[in-house]
């Protein structure tokens, strides 16, 4: 009598998903590289997503789906809009990064003017990795691939910049593993230096909370996520990257402060250069997950003067 062999379906279903580069042909193993010859890479064209045709569509998707959407999902609070008012002319746009939600309360909550004409940079070798996710993500959030080593850095940056489009940036490069903000890296200071452009800062609280690494979608119960605008930062003629960059991650960890107490407050500290840091506490991985994982009370409405 032979042995009965049990057949896991979904199992072997995941283990053949962990093989599959979805959109790409299977790499060679290591020991065949040397003599394999690769493909030079290129770019993913995204000029069509920055056509009037793609633009009326994308308005449409972010007015009519994806901003109800959010509201829908999150308990939102919504702070400092108006500095767009002193600002003409292209921008960098740069906040900290913890949850793929991120790129989706920068565009509902820009106003409608500059939401119009904002482009993202994405991690090529993530939205740009399969032809489907380009084109879904270049889309619905105008993205364009960017090099997170630095390595083949494109000149559509500056392209885009010349033809008088803003640009979002996430100087951290990816999402932060424990919610808590990592080192900035130098290119969105750079680019705005060499174009002689402001850097709008925004804070970010809560969508680590809200969905952190893993989940697809927001969690139940509606969690409260923050979004805070702060004071263009203009490049100094005294001042190279690298101090630009310092000043830039300044402004968001004092952002940040500003939303976990009140403004005069965190303005104090920051004159006196005792912002608390946002790299977050030094303590063990889950301590600071946990920590992160808190998110910040959902206010429905303001707090009273007094008690």
């Amino acid at each position: 009598m032979k042995p009965s062999v049990r057949v896991s379906v979904p199992s072997d279903i995941r283990q053949v998903a962990r093989g599959w580069r979805w959109g790409h042909r299977p790499l060679p193993p290591h020991s065949a590289e040397p003599h394999h010859s690769f493909a030079e890479p290129r770019e993913f064209p995204t000029e069509w997503a920055r056509s009037r045709a793609a633009r009326v569509a994308r308005e449409a998707i972010l007015r009519g789906g994806l901003t109800p959407l959010v509201h829908r999902e999150t308990s939102m609070r919504i702070e400092g809009r108006d500095i767009f008012d002193t600002l003409d002319g292209p921008v960098v746009i740069v906040a900290n990064h913890t949850s793929h939600l991120d790129t989706a309360l920068l565009l509902t909550t820009l106003p409608t003017r500059w939401r119009r004409k904002v482009t993202v940079g994405a991690a090529a070798d993530y939205f740009f990795d399969a032809w489907w996710r380009a084109i879904g993500s270049a889309l619905v959030f105008a993205t364009f691939p960017i090099e997170r080593h630095g390595q083949g850095l494109s000149d559509t940056p500056t392209k885009l910049i010349e033809d008088g489009w803003s640009i979002v940036m996430f100087p951290e490069g990816t999402r932060s593993p424990d919610g808590w903000t990592r080192r900035f890296r130098p290119g969105a200071a750079a680019l705005a230096r060499a174009h002689n452009i402001p850097i709008v800062p925004v804070a970010i609280r809560g969508s680590f909370a809200a969905m952190p690494r893993g989940r697809s979608w927001p969690k139940p119960g509606r969690p409260a996520v923050h979004v805070r605008y702060g004071a263009p930062l203009y490049p100094r003629d005294d001042e190279n990257t690298l101090a630009l960059n310092a000043r830039m991650s300044a402004a968001i960890a004092a952002l940040l402060d500003e939303d976990t107490s009140d403004w005069y407050a965190a303005r104090r500290r920051a004159h006196h250069e005792v912002t608390p840091g946002a790299e977050g506490p030094p303590a063990a991985n889950w301590r600071r997950v946990w920590a992160a994982t808190a998110g910040p009370e959902a206010q429905r409405s303001r707090p009273k003067a007094w008690r």
